[in-house]
């Protein structure tokens, strides 16, 4: 397999070792399952849970046995972390708070799991001379120059306004009292940390602003595999409600913008990242699709037309409820009004571009849902009977 296996300039992909952390992940689990099913690559697998890549570390007769080793451990007070990230060629920093509920309400937990807790590893990269992808978010954004104009403005139209680029647009965040920036901040943080670590000590990294990155295993349902009262993202939250057979929540209306990208298709780019680092090194990059570009109502309409279809089940009359930020996510709630990525450096860098509508990412993710959750939230609705 390494033989056959070439870069994008022609020359042979060398088999590397892989520290993963967070490899337990949605994002990390679908990463292992590609460099294991497609490549020579090792990786050591570092999280805190590995239920969702159990399917690759057993049983032994696995056709890559050996290559995956799976290490329980947390970042934050593991003396482990810097003689496994010493082992390996390449460190992928998948750790993180990542709940937008989370951010006002655990502010403290954000910036530490997203700052505090990350700089070990980049510091263990940068004194080892060890290449770095760190992941990142969409979120460093904050919100576009165009929310800051006036309505009737005709520079609202005009993508310099809106679209986000890697190189040229500004981190614009609400006031400090809206705690919900926090974990923006922080992340956009480290990225200056990991940035200054190249520019002054030669760190090799790359980073990655996902938007909006969607497929099975994604978040988590509360009270089946997650807590009963957690609040996911929003694609999981809306699946969560199709699922009980209730309104999905819309929060203000669900006016803010997003787009979404298929999982699948987002780890592609990742692997050109893994196999490139000529191409990747001293890059950021947005790995998202413009294409998919929705409001969180239209998202939410789709959802329902495509669970109607996946599940056989008729809609709900009242398929939507409106509900306010400060009802939904308490106190500190702030929210960007549109997330748009620019995708000029990925493709000119790496030559990706991702192929996979809205529709076919949704119909994919909630056939998964409804196969996996569907009995067990039946089963936790049903109302004991009194004897």
């Amino acid at each position: 397999m390494a033989a056959s296996r070439m870069d994008l300039d022609g020359r042979p992909i060398k088999p590397i070792t892989i520290c993963m952390i967070g490899a337990g992940g949605f994002i990390g689990s679908h990463l292992c399952e590609k460099l294991m099913s497609e490549t020579p690559h090792k990786v050591l697998a570092l999280d805190v849970y590995n239920d969702k890549i159990k399917h690759l570390l057993e049983p032994d007769s696995l056709p890559w046995a050996g290559r995956i080793q799976f290490h329980r451990l947390n970042i934050k007070h593991d003396s482990r972390l810097e003689g496994l990230i010493k082992m390996t060629d390449l460190t992928i920093n998948l750790a993180a708070i990542c709940t937008p509920a989370d951010y006002n309400t655990r502010p403290l937990d954000t910036i530490y799991s997203n700052f505090i807790d990350a700089l070990p590893v980049v510091k263990y990269c940068s004194e080892n001379n060890k290449r770095l992808i760190h992941f990142s978010t969409c979120e460093v954004y904050g919100k576009t120059i165009q929310s800051f104009l006036p309505k009737d403005s005709p520079l609202r139209q005009d993508p310099a306004y809106y679209v986000l680029k890697e190189d040229v647009s500004p981190c614009i965040f609400g006031s400090i009292e809206k705690q919900r920036w926090s974990y923006a901040c922080a992340k956009q943080l480290i990225e200056r940390l990991i940035y200054a670590e190249g520019a002054e000590n030669g760190l090799e990294f790359t980073i990655v602003r996902p938007f909006n990155w969607i497929g099975p295993r994604m978040d988590f349902i509360p009270g089946i595999d997650g807590p009963s009262e957690g609040v996911p993202r929003v694609l999981a939250c809306f699946s969560n409600n199709l699922l009980r057979r209730e309104p999905l929540k819309l929060v203000d209306g669900g006016q803010s913008q997003r787009t979404f990208v298929y999982i699948k298709d987002a780890i592609e780019a990742v692997l050109l990242m893994i196999e490139n680092p000529g191409r990747a090194n001293g890059h950021i990059f947005n790995v998202g699709n413009p294409n998919n570009e929705v409001t969180v109502r239209q998202l939410a309409e789709m959802m329902t037309k495509v669970y109607t279809k996946v599940s056989g089940e008729s809609a709900l009359e009242t398929p939507t409820i409106d509900v306010s930020s400060k009802e939904f996510y308490g106190e500190g709630y702030d929210d960007s009004d549109k997330r748009i990525p620019d995708m000029t450096i990925i493709n000119k860098q790496l030559g990706w571009n991702p192929k996979t509508s809205l529709w076919d990412l949704l119909e994919s993710t909630l056939t998964y849902q409804h196969r996996t959750y569907a009995e067990a939230i039946k089963k936790s609705m049903a109302k004991p009977t009194s004897s």
